[in-house]
């Protein structure tokens, strides 16, 4: 089983708002945004391909509005046919499909959207793991057993492919349409919106389910001062208006229609067949997009309770948190993720930094961290470097931070910005 231990990516730091005016030689004013750079903090839309199932009319319609929508480069859809219609496709169909799949996908892609609800299983796994390790028994446990690693799980890298070799999926799933479009215009939303939600730890009285649960005050301990955490021992919440993470372990999930999932909000239950999308005698997983969430995750076949094959709640808010997307965050968050489904609108950042000019030679800059670190600032008199450090270095506090750099008018130059 999962043993949940202190985080040490994220030290115990009372979080404050920043206000810092850095006097900074560099570009002139008018070109201010073009002459800064930010560090990587998660996909962006050249980095997915989108697959599309041409023989099924909805998967259509989602893929090219989720296309249009996003702006992903024409280069980086994938058409495929196969017979619309069936929870599952078998290893040896999937294998065809694939194969397909890979020899149309840019080496440079990184993660995959898939664009239909159904299949989302390829016999004892599910298809966003088929499609990031291939169709691998490892994955899969016929008893209650562990399955292979997920070697991106609690990893740091922003490129999955180019440092791990699989591409995550998530698949832009719903029951109609309007569900989905709805769910992707949240996902849009959310982007660089700095939430001010809530997450809801619920320890319920379905003890089967509930084996996340003797984590949830370590991660309240180590979140504070990031976000606001309530643990609740209750079956449900309802009648709240700033759900942003909702972790639960239930069959199904009541009151739902009476809360106010923000944009970008990540919800799931601990459950054995909520990534049953379509034909699920428990909730499906579906039923959290339908609510308002953006991300939702449920197992395609019996995992039984290891916490492992569903989502670490620390470890998918800490990368959230850092600016990753939601469907990075997600997949990272998961130790065992060959039997379990990833949905929602993958590209959410609603932490990723942003830069704005605020007046002629004056940016601010917005960053959420999850943790304490440092401001680097390196200067170049060219694009294309060298850069060298600047001596003087901002502190960079856990949660919201708020910071503004002058520039002078008469010294023309690049800036480059990091933090740790």
């Amino acid at each position: 089983m999962l043993t949940l231990k202190r985080l040490p990516l994220i030290p115990k730091l009372s979080a404050l708002w920043l206000l810092i005016l850095l006097l900074v030689s560099t570009a002139c004013p008018a070109d201010t945004l073009k002459h800064i750079s930010l560090p990587r903090t998660g996909l962006e839309p050249k980095d997915i391909a989108v697959i599309i199932n041409d023989s099924d009319p909805l998967s259509r319609q989602i893929g090219n509005y989720y296309q249009s929508a996003r702006n992903i480069p024409p280069v980086n859809i994938i058409r495929v046919r196969f017979q619309p219609g069936h929870s599952e496709i078998t290893p040896d169909e999937f294998a065809i499909l694939k194969a397909s799949i890979d020899q149309k996908t840019p080496d440079y892609e990184q993660a995959f959207a898939v664009a239909w609800t159904a299949p989302y299983r390829v016999g004892c796994m599910s298809l966003t793991s088929a499609l990031a390790f291939g169709f691998d028994q490892k994955y899969c446990a016929d008893t209650c057993a562990p399955t292979a690693l997920n070697p991106y799980f609690n990893s740091p890298g922003t490129k999955p492919y180019n440092d791990y070799r699989i591409r995550p999926a998530m698949m832009l799933a719903g029951t109609t349409f309007e569900h989905v479009k709805a769910m992707i215009d949240r996902g849009i939303r959310s982007d660089r919106t700095f939430p001010k939600g809530q997450a809801y730890l619920l320890s319920t009285s379905d003890t089967a389910r509930n084996s996340r649960a003797p984590g949830f005050q370590l991660i309240k301990d180590e979140f504070s001062g990031v976000f606001p955490i309530q643990i609740l021992e209750t079956d449900h919440i309802a009648d709240r208006d700033d759900v942003l993470f909702y972790f639960t372990g239930l069959i199904r999930i009541p009151m739902l229609d009476t809360l106010n999932f923000l944009p970008g909000a990540i919800a799931d239950h601990l459950t054995s067949f909520g990534g049953m999308l379509t034909d699920s005698l428990q909730m499906s997983s579906l039923r959290w997009l339908e609510a308002g969430a953006t991300a939702s995750y449920g197992t395609v076949v019996e995992p039984c309770s290891f916490p492992q094959k569903f989502p670490a709640p620390a470890v998918a808010m800490f990368y959230y948190a850092a600016g990753a997307s939601v469907i990075e965050a997600y997949w990272k968050s998961v130790a065992w993720p060959g039997q379990g489904v990833f949905i929602g609108e993958p590209l959410a950042k609603p932490f990723a930094p942003t830069l704005r000019e605020t007046a002629p030679g004056r940016v601010e800059l917005k960053v959420f961290s999850p943790r304490a670190g440092r401001l680097r600032m390196d200067k170049s008199t060219s694009a294309a470097g060298p850069f060298h450090p600047i001596a003087r270095q901002a502190p960079i506090r856990r949660g919201e931070n708020l910071l503004h750099i002058n520039f002078d008018e008469k010294t023309d130059g690049y800036l480059r910005l990091q933090w740790n």
